[in-house]
Formats: C-alpha cells, structure tokens, sequence
C-alpha cells in the first residue's frame, strides 16, 4: 500500500490526532510559564567582600589577592575580575557557557573557603550566581504622610513580606529604604568622667542586666520543668533604671548619667519614590516561576493587604515587568492576527476559492497550538524570544500549506479520473520537492544550536521555536492538507477555471523575456551587476550594533557625585535631579536609591541609581526622552554624572559584567601612568560623535581622617594603641551592647556619646579616654589627626592592574563609532610604551556574536548544499541553486540600508534564514522542471515550469511579506526585538521571484548544459 492509499485509509485518525494535539496545545497555552527572557544560566559568579574600612592598598593586600588567587584554581574559571575599595570587593568570575553553574558556585565557595583562616576577621563574604531572577520582577513603595519611616520599614518587614512569600513562583522580597528603630543611650562624658566609668563600663553592665537563659531543670508534682532567668528589658522605663553601680555611696542608674530615647539606627543611604522618602519592596521570582501568574498574585494579595494597613499608608508600584510581557504577548497576537489575514487574502485572490483559502488558514492556528504543547514539554516558556519566533515563523508555516494546496488544486483541476485519486496523486507527487525544501529551511537552524555567548543562550529559544513550527507545520502540510482537501472539496471545485486575461499577458510577457533570456544569457548581467553593486554599498553604509533596540517603556539612570560628597549633600543634589523628570511629561513614576543599587554591587555615598517608568503610548519614543533628560541634567546639575540604559541593556550588561557599549581596558604595571593615561582616554573618545556618558574609570572612595597613635605616648599613658581604637570605636560609632524584644522584632540599644561631642575632628582631638589608673586625658594626647584624600578603587583583570574607561552612545551605530574611536587610539605615540589596551563591553559581545553567526551562516550553505545534492546528485544543479540563493544576500544588505536597520544579531538570523526560505521556492520550481522533461526541448521546459510555478511562488512570497509585516513595522511593544530579521527576510524576498523563475532557469541552462540530474 502505497503513503496516500495508507493516508486514505487512516484520514480519521490522522485529522483527529492533529486535533487532539492542537487542543492540547492550546490547553498548554493556559499553563506554560511566561518571563521576559528564557531561562538561561549565564557563567558568571559574583563575589562581595566587607572587611571593615580597611584603606583600599591594605584592602587588595590583605583580603582581594587572596581570593583572587583561591578562586582562580576552580576548574574551568576563564576570567576573574576585581574591583578593590575602601573596606570592600567585589570579584566576577566567568566560567565557560554550558558549565554547571551550581557545582561551579560550589567549588568557588570551597576555593574560598580554604583561604577563610587567612583574610581578617569578621569578613563577610557572599557568593551568589548570576541569571535573571537574581533582578525584580516588581518593584512597590510605601509611601504615608501621616506614619514614620520607621513604621513604613516595619510595615514592608512583618507585614508585606511575609504575605508576598508565599505566593507561589516567589523566590524572596527585598525591602529597602525607611528606618529601624534602636534605643540610643546618650552618655553625658562630664558625668561618665566623674562617676569614674567609661562607655565599655555601661555597655557590660547593660549587656549582663538584660538577660534570658534556662538555668536547669526541675522534676516536681510529675512534671519536668525547665527553669529559666528572666530580667529582659520590657520598657524603656526599665531601661532608664537599670543599675550601673551601687555602694554604700548609694546606686547610680543609668538615667543619671545618659539621656535614654527610641531613635533610628545609623544609615548612610537613602530612598524615595516620586520625589518622597519611602520604603521599597520588591519581588523576586524562582527560575522557571510565570511572571504574569506572579504580578496578578501580587496585586490581588496587597489589595486584600491595603484594608489591614493603618490609614494613610499608601503602596504604589513602580515596577511591573508583567506589563512589557503582556504587551509582548498582545503585539504577537495581533501580528499572527495580521498576518493570516492578509496572507489568506492572497490566497484568495490568485486561487478564487474559499475552501482553500480556509484550509491554509487553518493551518497556522493548528501549527503554533502544537508548537506551544512541545515547549510545553521541553519545560520551556512564553518568553520575548519564544514569542518572536512563532511570529517569525507564521509566514513560512503558510507558506508549506500555500504550496501543498495549490498543487493539489491544479492537480484537481487539470488532471484526468476520479478528484479524489486527483487530490491523493497531487500528494503524494509533491511529497518529495516538499520534503526537501522543508529540510533546506529547517536544517538551517542546526548550526545554531552550537552557539554560544549571550547570542546562544537568548537566540537558542527563538531558533527552536522556528524549527519546532517548520517541521509540525510540514507533517500537516504533508498528511493534514490533502486531508482537508478531501473533505472541503467536492465535484465541481475540480471545474478548470482560467486565469483571465491579466494572467494571459503575464504569461505572455514572461514567456517572451524568458524566451529573449535563454538566448542570451549574458543579458543577467544588466540585472546582477546593479544588484551587487547596491547590495556591496548597502554593506558599507548600514551600521552594526548588538541587539535591536526597543522601547521597553522604562529606563535606568545611574548617577554619581563627586568621590567624598557626604550623603546629605548627593540627597541635595539628586533631588534636583528628580525634578528634571517630575517635569517630563513623559514620566509616569519613578523610585530612587542612593548609597544603594538595583541590582547591588560596590557602592558609595555618592552614588546609587533610578528607576523610571514612562507612560503607556502614544508617547514620544523612549530615547528622546533619554536624550532630554541627559541634557538637562548635564546642562543644570554639572556635578553630577549620569549613565542610562534601558532595562534590558542594563539587565544583560550586570549579567555578563560589560554594563556599557564601550569598555577601553587599559593595562600598564605603572599605576600611576595608568591613571593619567585614563584621563587622557576619556578625554580623547569624548570628541567621537555619538560617544555619551564617558567615564574615566578613576572612582575614588570619600575622604578619611586618620588617626595616627603614637606608641610610646600612649603608653606612658599606660593603654595600647588596640585599647585606644576600642574606647574610639565607643565614642564615635557607638556599641549595640544588647536588644530588646518588641514583638515580633528586636529593638537594639547603642551606647553611644552626643553628635556635639564627635561632629568635627576637633571633637575626635578633645575625646577624653580613661587610663587604667583612672586618670583622663584627651586623644590629641597621645595621636595625630590628619584629613587623607580619598583612594581610588583598583581593578584588576586576570591578576593584571587595569582601568576600564567607559562609555555609551547616542543616535550612532555601534561599529562606526567604535572604528572611529579606535583609529584615534591607534595614533602613534598616544598611549605611551608599556600601556596597552582590549576592548571590551558590549562591542566584545557583538564580535563574539558576529564571529559564531558567520560561522552558522556558512555552516547553513554547506548544510543546504548537501541537501541538494542529496535531491538531485547533481554537483552542478546543486551549486547553480545555492548561488541563485546566495544572491538575496545584497538585496537584504540594501533592505537593511534602505530602513536604516543596523547589522546586528537579529538581522544576521534573517540573512541566515533567507537562505533555506529561497532554496526551498527553488526546490519547487526544479521539480516541475524535472516533472517536464519528456515534454518539450530543454529550453521550453524551463520556461514551461516557470509558467507553472508562477502563481505558487508568487502567493507564497507575496503571503510571507505580508505575514511578517506587522513585525518589520514594529507594531505593539516588544515587536521591535524581531524587526531587523523581519526586514531582512522580507528584504530577500522582495527579489525571491525573479531569482527563482528567471535568474535560476538562465543559470541552469548556462552552467549545467546537458546535465540531467537524478529523479532518485
């Protein structure tokens, strides 16, 4: 029994199982996670380090060197990079993409682990693995006029967290800003000196008083009890009469020597939202967790949260990653929408028949229910590049059912016995040219897989969504439609029907130019010649970038103040800041912190970030409200220095620590060389035209003042410099001697002297230490005090001394900038002997990119190439097909240049996909060139298959431009990431027509002469 009687025979159970799965498929769609980006589990792992206020020289000694060196020994590590400051860390360390990110950040744990004896004491160290959910997925603010800062924090703490977390997909919720309450015990020096007591002396006693322990147990009345002490503090009224001496002098308690109030413990950050000082939370989600699923949730539980919220305490989102996915969501579903409407008016206009017209539209519903059931069980998600995929991929899925039912229609309509042995016949004939153009387009997506960088582990997921459609779309292609057929068609759709007269004098004109080209072939040069030469400089004007650039409806503002500017004067400076974009019509909302980061890392006083949301569309496009903001910041707040960037770019810049467009890493052993050739490399670059935001990589820690003591002094005195920093560490910082319980919560109590008594460096001269024979003398006494510049922090790459200076750029491509920047360092003689410099950033990313998307480009040629030869055994016919194919490469070089689409990763994939989509109309028209053979002379037979293949190739083409644009007009958000390679297919097949139907029959008739290739 031949394939089609056997497709008779079960048409039942095939159309039911294609039924059966597309309402899986859709059942699928309810229950598939979505996120923003795919799961990826990217090489790096970040270290954090405080030891103290070490200076930053002893810092990279006595703490970075070390673990530099501990964690460098882990298999696999590729880079290590370091950045040492005052008291702090941080390294990156990049492992290899596809290593086990989990054993990875184990065996880092362990490496450091077995240098842990050698570093200071109290050092904490924080190890955690870099992806996607280690960043917000919503952001919230507790805003209230009425409620302290102090009650907002405990609010986000006791009452918010703990509802959020449970919510299922939640990983954990980060609260920042507000204020912890301590009890801050105020010490009177003068009555300290007199009763003879230091602050160490209350901090003990305070400390011994306040006190819970089991001190055994006790078996009474046949019962076990355990005994326990209790003399807690319960109020602060029992804090004040706590006893610190007695005697026969009588006792002093505590309320006679110190000033007891509920204050706020200590911070050097601060966090507003909308321009007021608030209280943030925001929610971070499990790897795998459905984001959409997880904001609904939020919103549901904070609005049943808000009733139980004392009155006036208002909470605000300023975060809503869900929103750019549903937005995602919506412009995918409207650009299918879209395009199956238009192709299917295509189809109806060439082949005038609704039956038809509804099978292939039919089909693509079906294809992409089934394709969501197979991410469904490959544990992936409905994700930006997920989504783009199924968009991209609509207009070849048409196109199998397009070519399928159009030959079976003319099959039906021009053949002889029973329609339905017509329809069958029809099938099974094209069931092999189908075979082999749905192989030459799906085999392109292979070398993909290979991939690696950012570009692999984002474009993996887009690659097997498309391949996935391609090969479900060609089963129902193969055994759906001709199906379908059977049971739509009746007797009377197998009446021939006429083209009319418009296809009368196409025909008649193509007959003609073909018959005039076949005699002289050499007339292709007219066309070919412009077409290359366009093509060649459409090459040399279009620019080249990363990743497309989309409107993700918010951005990040980095900024920092001068180095040592207090937290006081940066809240000043800021705040004008806030201002600028209170006034931008274009702002919705906003959350800033300072001394803090969104996605953490080494900060300052003088530094931290915001978060701004602009306004649903119809607005003015994101980078001009960028572009403006810059401006007027630069222009009114000159001491301040911003850097923007849109979530993603920033998201995907911390991911792979290459935050900004630009990095110049310079390397020299002389450090103080290095740094002044820094400056001169920031300056330099700042003249490049489209070059923002440069930075000259010297980030220098805030002033100090150091307190030198002198030995011999202070032992005559009778203390140790180690007793010295004691008494000082009471005396300025203040010592949380023990803690009260209030709730659910702990109240700390800090013994600590006035601000009048520790304001200024002439009050740290006049503190008054106490000796152990009692008598008291000022600090000035036995040390010096001196006000030291700040250090700048040092960078080390690879164990290498090295400073980044860094940059963005602004309404210019990435490669031209990039060309002219570097011809301005490769003068002679700019960067002195012994300092060198790489390139780094996002450019090293894009060449990464570059390099593996040319080797999968020409990965697919070789990989089409064999296809060919296995339809055809025909070195000649396959090589004049692959060239017919390889000449959309300059047509989508000047589609590119024509929209002023950049060269980058997504329009490269186009390029590469143009290459199977034209080959598989090629394959078609050789079949029926090969189905003509014993009809007609040679050249009557190429132009016959031409006349035949006319009206299929024309639908096809005409149905996938129509498909894919909505997405090349980058309609609805998050469109705009699949625009370049939109452009770039509809680009190549602008001239896919006469490429296949007179380019491909002249070169067959020219290069392949009387080669007959096999029909095997």
């Amino acid at each position: 029994m031949n394939v089609a009687r056997w497709v008779q025979t079960h048409r039942r159970s095939i159309l039911f199982l294609v039924l059966a799965f597309g309402l899986a498929g859709l059942a699928s769609s309810f229950n598939l996670p979505v996120s923003l980006f795919p799961h990826v589990s990217f090489p790096r792992i970040q270290v954090g380090i405080e030891a103290g206020n070490r200076p930053v020289d002893r810092m990279a000694i006595e703490v970075t060197r070390l673990v530099e060196e501990a964690v460098r020994a882990v298999p696999g590590v590729r880079h290590v990079r370091s950045t040492t400051s005052r008291g702090s860390a941080e390294l990156s360390i990049t492992f290899g993409w596809g290593e086990d990110m989990v054993s990875a950040m184990l065996q880092i744990e362990s490496g450091i682990n077995q240098v842990r004896g050698s570093l200071p004491p109290n050092t904490v160290i924080e190890v955690r693995r870099m992806d996607p959910t280690v960043f917000p997925i919503l952001g919230y603010s507790l805003i209230s006029d009425r409620h302290s800062l102090t009650e907002l924090h405990d609010l986000a703490l006791y009452q918010v967290r703990p509802v959020l977390s449970t919510i299922a997909g939640v990983a954990r919720i980060g609260v920042l800003g507000g204020a912890a309450a301590e009890y801050q015990v105020m010490v009177d020096p003068v009555k300290l000196d007199s009763f003879g007591l230091t602050l160490n002396d209350l901090a003990r006693t305070l400390s011994a008083t306040n006190v819970v322990t089991a001190v055994g147990r006790l078996e009474d009345h046949f019962k076990l009890y355990l005994v326990t002490l209790n003399t807690q503090f319960q109020d602060l009224a029992q804090l004040e009469q706590t006893i610190i001496r007695s005697g026969p002098d009588g006792m002093i308690l505590l309320e006679d020597i110190a000033t007891i109030s509920l204050g706020t413990v200590p911070q050097w950050t601060r966090v507003t939202a909308d321009g007021r000082d608030a209280v943030l939370f925001q929610v971070y989600q499990q790897p795998g967790g459905n984001t959409v699923t997880i904001a609904r949730d939020v919103v549901h539980a904070l609005t049943d949260l808000q009733k139980q919220l004392p009155a006036g305490v208002r909470v605000v989102n300023w975060y809503d990653q869900s929103q750019l996915i549903l937005a995602s969501v919506s412009s995918v579903r409207d650009a299918v929408m879209m395009g199956i409407i238009l192709a299917s008016l295509v189809i109806l206009l060439f082949l005038r028949n609704a039956k038809a017209t509804l099978i292939a539209a039919l089909t693509v519903p079906t294809v992409l229910a089934v394709t969501i059931l197979l991410l469904f069980v490959l544990n992936m998600s409905f994700n930006i590049m997920t989504l783009g995929g199924m968009a991209a991929a609509v207009g070849l899925i048409i196109d199998d059912a397009i070519v399928m039912i159009e030959h079976v229609i003319r099959r039906l309509q021009g053949g002889i016995g029973p329609w339905r042995d017509r329809v069958l016949t029809a099938a099974q004939e094209f069931t092999r040219p189908l075979v082999g153009s749905s192989a030459t387009t799906i085999i392109i997506f292979a070398p993909l897989a290979f991939l690696s960088g950012v570009t692999g582990a984002f474009f993996k997921a887009l690659s097997l969504t498309m391949a996935a459609s391609l090969v479900i779309s060609f089963l129902i292609a193969w055994l759906a439609v001709p199906l379908l057929a059977l049971h739509f068609f009746r007797e009377k759709d197998a009446e021939p029907h006429t083209g009319g007269t418009w296809t009368a004098r196409l025909h008649a004109g193509y007959t003609s130019l073909m018959t005039r080209m076949l005699s002289d072939p050499w007339l292709l040069a007219v066309v070919l010649v412009p077409l290359l030469a366009l093509g060649w400089a459409g090459y040399r004007q279009i620019g080249s970038g990363f990743m497309p650039v989309m409107d993700e409806g918010g951005f990040v503002l980095d900024y920092l103040a001068p180095s040592g500017t207090s937290i006081s004067e940066t809240d000043r400076l800021v705040r004008q800041l806030e201002v600028i974009l209170r006034e931008t019509p274009e702002v919705q909302t906003y959350s800033r912190r300072t001394g803090l980061r969104l996605s953490g890392g080494l900060t300052e006083a003088n530094n931290g970030d915001l978060f701004v949301r602009l306004t649903p569309p119809p607005r003015r496009p994101i980078h001009d409200v960028m572009d403006e903001v810059r401006q007027r910041i630069e222009h009114q707040i000159p001491g301040l220095q911003i850097e923007m960037a849109q979530l993603m770019e920033d998201l995907i810049g911390d991911l792979t620590a290459v935050p900004e467009p630009i990095e110049i890493k310079l390397f020299s052993d002389d450090v103080r060389l290095l740094r002044e050739m820094a400056g001169q490399v920031a300056d330099t670059i700042a003249n490049v035209r489209g070059i923002v935001e440069v930075k000259n990589g010297l980030v220098v820690a805030g002033d100090a003042l150091e307190i030198r003591v002198d030995r011999a002094k202070a032992s005559l005195e009778g203390l140790s410099p180690d007793a010295v920093t004691l008494m000082l560490n009471d005396y300025v910082t203040g010592t949380v001697t023990t803690y009260v319980q209030q709730g659910v919560k702990m109240t700390g109590v800090r013994v600590w002297v006035p601000e009048g008594n520790r304001a200024t460096a002439r009050d740290l001269g006049m503190l008054r230490l106490r000796a152990p024979d009692g008598h008291l003398f000022p600090l000035k006494r036995v040390a010096t005090i001196e006000a030291m510049t700040g250090q700048p922090q040092t960078t080390r790459e690879d164990l290498k001394t090295m400073i980044p200076v860094t940059a963005r750029i602004s309404g210019r491509d990435l490669g031209s900038t990039i060309r002219e920047m570097t011809e301005r360092l490769d003068r002679p003689g700019f960067l002195p002997k012994g300092v060198y410099y790489h390139l780094g950033g996002l450019y090293q990313e894009q060449q990464t990119a570059f390099r593996g998307l040319l080797a999968v480009f020409l990965s697919a040629a070789v990989l089409v190439f064999v296809v060919l030869l296995f339809l055809y055994e025909s070195l000649r016919v396959a090589a004049v097909m692959l060239l017919t194919t390889l000449l959309t490469i300059p047509a989508v070089f000047i589609g590119l240049w024509w929209t002023g689409t950049e060269l980058n990763v997504t329009s490269l994939m186009g390029l590469t996909m143009v290459l199977g989509i034209v080959t598989e109309v090629g394959i078609f028209y050789h079949s029926e060139y090969q189905d003509l053979r014993d009809c007609v002379d040679r050249k009557g037979r190429l132009i016959q298959a031409g006349l035949n293949r006319l009206r299929p190739i024309t639908m096809t083409t005409l149905a996938a431009i129509l498909a894919l644009l909505p997405l090349a007009l980058a309609i609805g958000e998050g469109s705009a990431m699949q625009r370049p390679l939109a452009i770039a297919i509809i680009s190549g097949l602008l001239v896919q027509v006469p490429l296949v139907v007179i380019v491909l029959p002249t070169f067959l008739l020219l290069l392949t002469g009387n080669t007959t290739p096999s029909r095997t």
